[in-house]
């Protein structure tokens, strides 16, 4: 699919928050070739530096800003970066987001909590906080990167499963207090999608996961990024506070 063909964010101004990987590399890909100046945050400088360099290349329109969510501050930051640069911000996908190791919780480790917590949910909130603001005077459209785990159990992962379910909360709960203010909240609920932190997980195994998903295979990061503009555009102006399986069918097993 060519995302940018499909949805005009043509100078569109979009922060993405862990930019330089994954879902959020191939987001920022698509928003600039879909004409958005994206502005995106990653705590890994040289990744997010050969994103820009590579939306560049491509006659694209990107910044970068070292950014750790868990830190209100940068939060605050990559906002006014975006502000200062493009003198408004129209939408944001926050992204940013880790897993630690498979536990049972009592034998979690007191620093993957504290970590996950920070970075998946405290860390969305700091990023809606100053993105709301900076929307009040024109609107805008905010996606907040859940999981299917923010929508069902997994096993021995409860510190990562509530951590996502307080985004998809969360997300509701903003969609209601900028619902008639011009600004749209929604999250996409992604299964799993071949990333570099999914082949961490798995060891590079593509099958894996597979069996559980009952389209039987799993997910391209494209296929997250075309939900993301699709929800970060004009296409989807009456919808706000919904999470948005992207999937293969496993919220619906």
């Amino acid at each position: 699919m060519n995302i940018a063909e499909t949805f005009d964010l043509q100078g569109k101004v979009i922060v993405v928050t862990g930019g330089g990987s994954g879902m959020g590399r191939d987001a920022c890909l698509a928003l600039a070739r879909a004409g958005a100046h994206v502005v995106l945050g990653n705590r890994n400088r040289n990744d997010g530096e050969a994103v820009v360099r590579e939306i560049a290349a491509a006659g694209g329109s990107a910044r970068f800003l070292p950014t750790d969510v868990s830190r209100a501050d940068d939060c605050r930051a990559l906002v006014a970066c975006a502000l200062d640069h493009f003198g408004r911000l129209d939408g944001a996908f926050n992204n940013a987001g880790l897993q630690r190791e498979f536990a049972d919780i009592h034998e979690t480790p007191d620093e993957d909590i504290s970590q996950v917590i920070d970075i998946n949910l405290k860390g969305m909130l700091y990023m809606m906080k100053y993105e709301a603001a900076a929307m009040l005077t024109g609107g805008g459209s905010i996606v907040n990167n859940s999981s299917i785990f923010g929508l069902k159990a997994m096993p021995r992962l409860a510190y990562y499963v509530a951590a996502k379910h307080g985004i998809v909360g969360a997300t509701r709960a903003a969609a209601l207090d900028y619902a008639d203010r011009g600004i749209r909240v929604n999250a996409v609920c992604p299964g799993p999608i071949k990333t570099p932190s999914y082949d961490r997980v798995t060891g590079g195994d593509d099958e894996m996961y597979s069996d559980g998903v009952p389209m039987h295979r799993i997910g391209a990061p494209g296929e997250v990024s075309a939900a993301v503009l699709w929800l970060l555009s004009a296409q989807s102006s009456y919808i706000t506070g919904a999470a948005l399986p992207v999937d293969g069918g496993m919220a619906a097993a």
